[in-house]
């Protein structure tokens, strides 16, 4: 009885916190409305501090209540009054849903993704690629670890397509294996954009060299100079490198640098089966994780096998042919194709359906919280919290200290916008003309290795707040597709991270020192 009431005071006080903090927003947010004065930087322009306010109210109310829905829906409420806009249907989520790539999204995680989980759910076919799995490669929890590791190498587009397709993949077996949700979310989510920064034959560097024109420096002078330049600073990324490295250690069932939650966690799995925490709210519902196969149907290996290679195929022709991978249509086909295999092995349509319709019921939750992730990223970018981030800590400084500041810089606008790709745009046209003009100003010999780790510091920056946001896409979709709670999923993952980025601006730091 007193454990109980003692865990019913937390609560009280942790609401009423969250509520002191939601109306002191409110508050702050009509007073900058009416008397703060936007400041100018070129053709953008901020609020000063009061730009960061719908990023911390969100995060803050995300750690405080662990309900993303709330706190999302809480920062993007005090975001529009800050601009004046209180119809938030109106004015804000009804435009956000309109834009194409917010639609795209929903499209993809809520109709496409959703409908594959739920047809491979009511086939059991993801159970026989468990089964298959278990019986020909893994023998436990450390071998259902590498595998999905090797995934996320294998996997190297980055970002919400490798989350997404891992996650999706070793969810089942991992499960049967008893990995704690907490280690698996962590090596989905890790191994998805790091890798992809260190393995960069993908749409990343067509897309950053747009970014990081500087007048009158030769070697970014063209598009194939800019690319060339993207790899050739590749071994500069120092925390894509050891994020990387981390999550085979934990594979590994090396714990030492996982951080104290995911020991536990992993702890908790060996001796008592149990992959949550007590209390946790997974993101994936209770539809995709319950089979519900029907009588007289037998799922084969190949029904999960044959879609997923479909997936990639198409997802990896598409770039080589087009230039950038058409996921919608990878996706799409997945689908069509499990959907005809259950009907020809004599699964009703209705039944096909059902399976469908648990399939889109199982990732609602996900897909609003993904969409309002979306709109409180395009909120913050457009009150001008990276703008003032940049304008606050892109003073004249030491040319040593350079890198380390642009990569903090880059990991708050990250981690507060919710957005790698966001970040990049918002970053690199500031930081990359900054770091040549202190280059010249402080006589540097090798300006270009120079370039490259202040270049470097900023891509992986963007990275590890993204990666760590509890508003960010692949930080949702990693918790989603692996069935983990998502705060469980960004608490545990942020101190191995942190370890990661620590030890990369070490580095970055020595190798200015020494070879610049």
């Amino acid at each position: 009885m007193r454990n109980n009431i003692s865990l019913n005071q937390g609560i009280f006080t942790q609401n009423i916190l969250a509520l002191v903090v939601l109306m002191l927003a409110i508050f702050s947010a009509l007073y900058v409305n009416y008397f703060v004065e936007a400041t100018s930087v070129g053709t953008a322009y901020h609020y000063g501090l009061w730009s960061l306010m719908p990023a911390f109210v969100t995060i803050a109310l995300s750690w405080l209540t662990r309900e993303p829905l709330t706190a999302l829906l809480s920062g993007i409420a005090v975001g529009a009054f800050m601009m004046g806009q209180y119809d938030l249907t109106d004015q804000i989520l009804i435009p956000s849903i309109a834009q194409a790539g917010t639609a795209g999204l929903l499209l993809l995680y809520l109709w496409l993704l959703g409908g594959l989980l739920g047809i491979w759910s009511k086939t059991g076919a993801a159970q026989a690629f468990a089964d298959y799995m278990i019986k020909h490669f893994v023998r436990g929890q450390r071998s259902a670890k590498l595998v999905t590791w090797l995934l996320g190498i294998l996997f190297f587009q980055g970002g919400t397509m490798s989350t997404v397709l891992v996650g999706t993949t070793v969810r089942p077996l991992a499960d049967k294996a008893g990995v704690s949700h907490e280690e698996m979310s962590y090596i989905v989510d890790s191994t998805a954009s790091p890798i992809a920064i260190v393995i960069a034959f993908n749409a990343w560097p067509a897309y950053v060299q747009a970014l990081i024109f500087v007048p009158g420096v030769a070697f970014l002078a063209t598009e194939a100079d800019r690319i060339a330049f993207f790899f050739a600073a590749v071994p500069f990324s120092f925390y894509g490198i050891i994020a990387v490295i981390g999550t085979f250690l934990l594979s590994l069932n090396i714990t030492t640098f996982s951080g104290k939650r995911i020991r536990e966690a992993h702890q908790r799995a060996a001796t008592t089966g149990e992959l949550d925490a007590p209390g946790a709210k997974p993101l994936s519902a209770k539809e995709l994780q319950v089979c519900n196969v029907p009588q007289g149907y037998r799922a084969h290996v190949l029904e999960f096998i044959l879609p997923l290679v479909t997936l990639i195929a198409i997802a990896v022709l598409t770039f080589i042919l087009l230039g950038s991978p058409k996921i919608n249509w990878a996706f799409g086909t997945a689908l069509l194709l499990s959907a005809i295999i259950a009907l020809a092995k004599g699964m009703s349509l209705s039944q096909v359906i059902d399976g469908f319709g648990n399939g889109l019921k199982g990732v609602v939750l996900a897909s609003v919280i993904l969409m309002l992730a979306v709109t409180i990223g395009a909120i913050s970018k457009q009150i001008g919290g990276g703008v003032y981030l940049v304008s606050l800590l892109s003073a004249q400084v030491p040319y040593w200290l350079l890198p380390v500041i642009l990569q903090f810089m880059a990991m708050l606008i990250a981690f507060s916008t919710g957005t790698s790709w966001g970040t990049f745009a918002i970053a690199f046209p500031l930081a990359m003309p900054l770091a040549w003009a202190i280059a010249q100003t402080a006589g540097i010999e090798n300006a270009e290795l120079f370039m490259m780790i202040c270049f470097a510091t900023v891509l992986n920056g963007s990275v590890y707040g993204d990666q760590c946001s509890p508003i960010s896409d692949t930080t949702i979709l990693s918790s989603m597709t692996t069935g983990c709670d998502m705060m469980d999923h960004v608490k545990s993952q942020i101190v191995p991270a942190t370890y990661a980025a620590g030890l990369a601006a070490i580095l970055w730091t020595l190798t200015v020192l020494i070879f610049a």
